[in-house]
């Protein structure tokens, strides 16, 4: 295949993939509304929990009796989301080739690496932990990240800037990417445990039906978005911290100036160590952490979305 065809090939991917997840996103979301009238009743073993794991029971109904509807959905689902996850692996190593080159040197190469990265880790963790409750929101989000990715910042493939011509683009850049796809996961963590919390609070016992009632409780939400969060802190923190300006020395001359790219990046770094601190040390739990990891993740959206498009800097030739 010349060159050309491997550039053809990764934008077919990339659009495949962009259509497979909307159908991903469709089948969670009828896996929640055909058990929207079914009482809670499997058992759930929480993600990681080993064997002090929370587990949800329904007093009056058996796992043996689950709605195949809402079962069938759920793994048409995740089939689908694996699939996508694959079309859009063969799109990124195709923009490569096609390249000749790393496949993340711009904004939207880093949008559709970033959520390939994010897919790859959510098809893992679904495996392991069983966290098809965020299917959802995870699918959702790679929809309209890589939809708008291909209508807005697309650009064809071609060589590097000479100031990203550099094994520190491998680095500094592949680290962020596996931070933001544990951040992704942590946020969608976050969002259903809001959600949850709530509808526990206010939700009578012999009210609690539908697919909310069959996830892990609120708190063992809670920790998965907590244990999520502390793995990909120390990578966000090299990744921007550390790879970032030793990069900046070689091609800039300078270590740390400021430039928005730089500030944000430092901005998410404190947002995501006062929530990691807070839990640790204050004992956080609930709604305020939640909040805070949420409050974390949209200044690493706006790092990502808001200084590459509205925000002059050193970083520009990136988009």
């Amino acid at each position: 295949m010349t060159l050309e065809q491997f550039g053809q090939l990764s934008n077919y991917c990339v659009a495949a993939s962009t259509g497979i997840l909307a159908l991903a996103f469709l089948a969670y979301v009828a896996q929640w509304g055909f058990a929207r009238n079914v009482p809670a009743e499997r058992v759930l073993v929480t993600a990681g929990a080993g064997s002090e794991a929370e587990r949800d029971v329904a007093a009056d109904a058996g796992a043996d009796d689950l709605p195949d509807r809402s079962d069938v959905s759920g793994n048409i689902g995740f089939s689908l989301t694996a699939l996508a996850t694959l079309v859009l692996g063969i799109a990124v190593v195709s923009r490569g080739l096609a390249a000749e080159r790393v496949p993340w040197g711009n904004m939207y190469e880093f949008g559709v690496v970033a959520i390939f990265v994010a897919m790859m880790a959510y098809v893992v963790l679904e495996r392991v932990w069983s966290i098809d409750w965020v299917g959802p929101i995870v699918t959702g989000f790679a929809t309209v990240v890589l939809g708008s990715t291909m209508l807005f910042v697309y650009v064809p493939p071609g060589p590097l800037v000479p100031a990203l011509d550099s094994y520190w683009l491998v680095i500094h850049v592949i680290g962020a990417i596996i931070a933001g796809a544990a951040f992704l996961v942590g946020a969608a963590a976050s969002v259903l445990y809001l959600y949850k919390a709530r509808a526990e609070r206010l939700t009578p016992i012999d009210e609690r039906t539908g697919f909310l009632w069959r996830i892990p409780s609120a708190g063992a939400i809670d920790q998965v978005a907590y244990r999520v969060h502390a793995f990909a802190f120390p990578i966000w923190t090299f990744a921007a911290l550390i790879a970032g300006p030793i990069w900046a020395q070689a091609a800039w001359g300078r270590y740390w100036g400021w430039d928005a790219k730089e500030v944000w990046a430092f901005i998410t770094w404190v947002f995501y160590a006062a929530y990691l601190h807070a839990r640790a040390t204050a004992g956080w739990r609930g709604k305020a952490a939640a909040l805070l990891a949420l409050a974390a993740f949209s200044t690493f959206l706006f790092n990502y979305i808001g200084v590459n498009l509205f925000v002059g800097g050193l970083h520009s030739y990136a988009k």
